[in-house]
C-alpha cells in the first residue's frame, strides 16, 4: 500500500509540497587525463516534501560520517544515494530558494524500480551551497 499517496496531501495542509529540479546521477565520464565528470539526467518540477530528521532518522545515518545541515526529503519517484557498484554517486536536488542538496541516504522507498519516478521514496540530503549564510 502507497502510504505516502495517501499522508502526503494532509501533511502538505501543514508543510506544503514543493517542486525541485532533480538531477538524477548516470555515473561519469573520462578525461583525457583520466579525470572524472560526473553525469547527470536532469528532471524538473518533481514533488517533494522537506521536513527535518527525527531521531530514529539520526539514527541510522550516525555511521555515515557527514556533517553538515540535513533534512528527510519525501520524493515522488525512486532516487539513490552513492551506489559504487553501479559506478553512481548521489544524486542533487535544487530547491526553489536556489540551494543545492546531495541524496547522502536513502532511508526507504516504495515502487516497482530503484530508479526513475515510479513509487517514492524517503532520502537524507545534505547541504552542497546554500544560498545565504542565515
Amino acid at each position: 500500500m502507497n502510504l505516502h499517496a495517501v499522508a502526503g496531501p494532509l501533511v502538505a495542509a501543514v508543510n506544503p509540497t514543493v517542486l525541485v529540479t532533480l538531477r538524477q546521477s548516470t555515473g561519469y565520464t573520462s578525461g583525457e587525463d583520466f579525470s572524472r565528470t560526473p553525469t547527470y539526467n536532469t528532471l524538473t518540477n518533481v514533488p517533494a516534501q522537506v521536513q527535518a530528521l527525527q531521531f530514529n532518522d539520526l539514527m541510522q545515518i550516525q555511521g555515515l560520517a557527514t556533517q553538515g545541515l540535513r533534512r528527510k526529503v519525501y520524493l515522488y519517484g525512486n532516487f539513490q544515494g552513492l551506489v559504487r557498484g553501479l559506478q553512481r554517486g548521489g544524486d542533487l536536488l535544487t530547491l526553489p530558494d536556489g540551494s543545492e542538496w546531495l541524496v547522502a541516504y536513502v532511508f526507504e522507498h516504495y515502487g516497482s524500480g530503484l530508479t526513475g519516478i515510479d513509487g517514492w521514496c524517503s532520502c537524507c540530503a545534505t547541504l552542497q551551497n546554500p544560498t545565504s549564510e542565515g
